[in-house]
């Protein structure tokens, strides 16, 4: 947080003073967080919610607090700005739209793995089976076995090249 919209030595006036014309007191509730070298952030947030407002807002939070609520003001009012019928809720809606779809990947994705993982065992199953001379006993034994793993505790090995299609094709 900026101590003062104020530079060194001579009085300037903060970013909302400046819109407002009017002189910037020495209290100026504006003053730390609408520094002079940043009109715009008050720009956006006096045309969405007005300057008697931000000063009724701001006055009425402890000092602690100020700093996050002009930070979530201004980005209301950009958002506002960008979007005048949904402001913040468009962005909000937008990017659980894109969580949706992504996790909606994800599971493809562990679907894909599954598969995978099955194909691997299923496989080298039944090549230790065909392999063996007593095949039919050594398949029921290996089905009997209580140390036997299951497929989904498997290390999965990818053969990278002979990939030919990736895994996110979906």
């Amino acid at each position: 947080m900026k101590e003062s919209g104020r530079k060194q030595g001579a009085v300037s006036p903060c970013a909302a003073c400046k819109l407002l014309r009017r002189r910037c007191a020495q209290d100026c509730v504006f003053a730390p967080y609408f520094p002079a070298d940043e009109p715009h952030k008050f720009a956006s947030v006096h045309k969405v919610f007005g300057a008697s407002n931000v000063n009724k807002m701001l006055q009425d939070l402890p000092e602690h607090q100020r700093s996050d609520a002009v930070s979530s003001m201004v980005y209301e009012a950009n958002a506002r700005v960008r979007d005048p019928v949904y402001g913040c809720v468009g962005a909000i809606s937008s990017l659980q739209q894109q969580i949706d779809a992504l996790q909606t990947q994800l599971a493809l994705v562990q679907a894909e793995v599954v598969q995978m993982r099955m194909n691997q065992f299923t496989s080298s199953t039944s090549n230790q089976a065909t392999d063996s001379p007593e095949n039919a006993s050594h398949t029921s034994r290996l089905a009997a076995s209580p140390q036997t793993k299951s497929f989904f505790s498997m290390d999965m090995v990818v053969d990278h090249a002979n990939m030919v299609e990736s895994l996110w094709s979906y």
